[in-house]
């Protein structure tokens, strides 16, 4: 017997979920947040929900917004279910699920009006965003904002109805400006190096476009504080609607499932306040910069290690890639060689401990995270996650030869064949330019790293050059698995 997540039945949802302790009806609204996905709703929605559980900052509930027409898919899903959602955490011993009921509405994704209305209103105090790093329009190379985006070349023109999130958000503020209504902050709480200031370089560069003088109002006014975000939460499927109904008896149109652990750390930087989410865990620094470095590289540059290898050995999951000895000794060997060494200091934090917990939670065996999520969109996350640190290696004059391992192991997999032969479909917003270039790198490896857009100063590194082409050399000659075998042993 299953029950339909509603609102009707809160009161008497099935006994192993747990359901909010606070009265829905009497919640206002205090951020609007762009990006309503899996990872915004296994995180930041679960801290407001465990705050206002515990009986305070109730006047913080979520409305959220988005841009795209694909997103209406997902607030037509939670509209159905009055804007609950089902978290399920799992790990090798322990499941559990709970609604949360923090977001209150769902502006139509695209209705601009309507959007610029509601980050209008003054009780509005914080716009948030998890829009995926392909959202931020930065030019790869450089890390920097790209104002000549057609997007943002489009949304500066005079009398236009912005379309981007940046557009909106400078809707809003200019809003508030004219009516002396003091400026939201903007939280970025997505996986990009120094999030906050790469969320202010697209709001202001945006608005240097339209008016100088607004420019200087929005750096002057605007607090965009930096954050790092982590919970390791996969795609929903009907998997994971399965286990729901099966183990626990409900019906969600959108569960998220995730892993136990989570982290939040947030520099105390904001315009006109925010919740006390330090009563719930929330870290709040004076600066988020080495926390950041630490989960960036270790964290997102081991997903980033695992994911390649996996993918050309046909390895479905994550923690079955971990089971792997070939791509769990590859992980150890190159975080404890090169990654690891380049990430300084981290206040209250062992690095190896770190580490250990990295790979004891890449192989929870429940959490289903798939190695093709790992695999997507690295024209966008290799400069994020990899490329700095080969950089790193570089000036320092250390040894590149996993690292290298690493870039040519995903120049392999965008060829769009795994090493049995099987098609790997398009797994990038840019497949098309990135199958063609491994393609002509499989003779000619030096055109991988001329794409300048996303090595930058590292393709035109001879010492990187040469380990690239080598290791590209061997994984063509001999296979995933035979290359792993002989970096692990030193023989490369």
């Amino acid at each position: 017997m299953t029950v339909k997540l509603s609102s009707s039945i809160l009161s008497k949802l099935p006994a192993k979920v747990a359901g909010p302790g606070y009265d829905r009806a009497r919640l206002k609204a205090g951020i609007v947040h762009f990006g309503v996905g899996n990872f915004h709703r296994s995180h930041q929605a679960v801290y407001l929900d465990d705050l206002f559980n515990s009986g305070i900052g109730h006047d913080w509930a979520l409305i959220g917004a988005g841009v795209f027409e694909g997103e209406k898919i997902g607030r037509t899903k939670l509209q159905e279910q009055d804007w609950l959602t089902t978290v399920v955490e799992q790990d090798s011993d322990h499941m559990s699920a709970r609604v949360t009921g923090v977001m209150i509405d769902f502006l139509t994704p695209g209705d601009a009006d309507a959007i610029i209305d509601q980050l209008a209103d003054p009780a509005i105090k914080i716009v948030s965003l998890t829009i995926t790093e392909g959202g931020y329009f930065i030019d790869p190379a450089s890390g920097k904002f790209n104002p000549t985006h057609p997007d943002i070349v489009a949304d500066a023109q005079p009398g236009t109805t912005p379309k981007t999130v940046f557009g909106l958000i400078l809707a809003g503020l200019m809003r508030r400006r004219a009516d002396g209504i003091v400026p939201f902050t903007v939280m970025s709480c997505d996986n990009i190096p120094h999030n906050g200031h790469v969320t202010s370089d697209g709001v202001i560069g945006l608005a240097r476009l339209i008016d100088e003088d607004l420019a200087t109002w929005v750096s002057d006014n605007v607090a965009f504080p930096n954050g790092m975000v982590d919970r390791i939460t996969p795609a929903t499927s009907d998997r994971e609607r399965g286990i729901l109904a099966s183990e626990f008896g409900l019906q969600d149109n959108w569960p998220v499932f995730c892993e136990p652990f989570k982290q939040w750390v947030l520099e105390d930087h904001f315009t006109d306040g925010r919740p006390p989410l330090e009563k719930v865990g929330v870290q709040f620094v004076k600066d988020v910069a080495p926390y950041e470095l630490m989960k960036i590289r270790i964290l997102n540059g081991g997903h980033a290690t695992i994911a390649y290898p996996a993918g050309l050995m046909d390895i479905h999951f994550v923690h079955e890639a971990m089971q792997e000895p070939l791509v769990r000794g590859f992980l150890a060997k190159l975080e404890h060689d090169e990654i690891i060494p380049t990430v300084p200091p981290v206040p209250n934090t062992v690095l190896e401990e770190y580490y250990q917990l990295i790979e004891q939670r890449f192989s929870n065996p429940k959490i289903g995270d798939t190695i093709r999520r790992l695999c997507l969109d690295g024209s966008n996350r290799q400069p994020k996650f990899i490329i700095p640190t080969i950089a790193d290696r570089l000036k320092a004059g250390k040894g590149v030869a996993g690292l290298a391992l690493e870039s040519a192991l995903w120049c392999r997999y965008c060829f769009g064949t795994t090493d049995s032969g099987t098609v790997i479909e398009a797994n990038d917003p840019s497949w098309d330019r990135l199958q063609a270039t491994a393609k002509a790198a499989k003779a000619t490896p030096g055109a991988w790293l001329a794409m300048e857009d996303i090595y930058g100063d590292v393709g035109r590194s001879a010492t990187f050059a040469e380990a690239f082409s080598h290791a590209l050399n061997v994984l063509w000659a001999n296979g995933a698995r035979e290359t792993l075998t002989r970096y692990i042993a030193g023989k490369l």
